[in-house]
This record gives C-alpha cells, structure tokens and sequence, in this order.
C-alpha cells in the first residue's frame, strides 16, 4: 500500500523560503510520477512541480509562478519542495502525490495521480 506524508509547513514572511518533505513508502515501481500540488481557500487545486521518474531518466515540470525545486532523494525514500521568495499567494495547503504515466506518457495532468498525502500548511504573511 503506497503511503505519502507531508511535513514543512509552516507561517513565513514575504520573502522567506520553505522546504516541504514528503515521505513516500509501499511504491516500488521504477516508472512513476511525483508531484507537489497546493489548493488555496476556495479555489481550485492547482499543480507546483512534478517529477517524471523513467529508470535513470528524471525530468520535473514546474506549473505554479515562484522560485520553486522539485527534488527526490532515492535512499531516503524523500520528495522534496524548496520554495524561495515566498508571496501571500502562496498560502495554501500543500500536497505531494504519485502515480503511474499519464496515457500521454508523461506527468502533466492532475489524473494521473492516485496516492495522495494528508496535506501540510503553508502561510506567507508579515
């Protein structure tokens, strides 16, 4: 059974930087996708940065405005988000995710996920 856990967030200031984590367990094939999507108040769930994973092959895609790394550390079994410059519009609860290849092949779409974390808040305000 997959099992996805974030943790990280936290209340920064304009400006500030966070890293997210998500501890990522039971996924053990070596084809996937990962990704970090947030949802604010009222508005739609919106993607961040995905990871496409193809063997030795990794490519990430960014979809939200901001300074922003999608990471993976294989040995920890660990996906990280690195945020910087931080603004208000990035307040949002915040979710990592992973699935299998979308029928294009790639990671684009919000469908191709099925494992989904429990979410960690993220609160940009002075």
């Amino acid at each position: 059974q997959v099992h996805l856990v974030e943790s990280g967030g936290a209340s920064v200031q304009p400006g500030g930087s966070l890293r997210l984590s998500c501890s990522v367990t039971g996924f053990t094939d070596d084809k996937y996708c990962l990704g970090w999507f947030r949802r604010a108040p009222e508005r739609e769930r919106e993607g961040v940065g995905v990871l496409r994973v193809d063997g030795r092959n990794l490519r990430t895609r960014y979809f939200a405005r901001g300074s922003v790394i999608v990471s993976l550390d294989k040995s920890k079994n660990t996906l990280f988000l690195q945020m910087r410059d931080l603004k208000p519009e990035d307040s949002a609860m915040y979710y990592c995710a992973a699935g299998g290849f979308g029928s294009s092949g790639e990671c684009d779409e919000q469908s191709d996920y099925v494992y989904w974390g429990q979410g960690t808040q993220v609160t940009v305000s002075s």
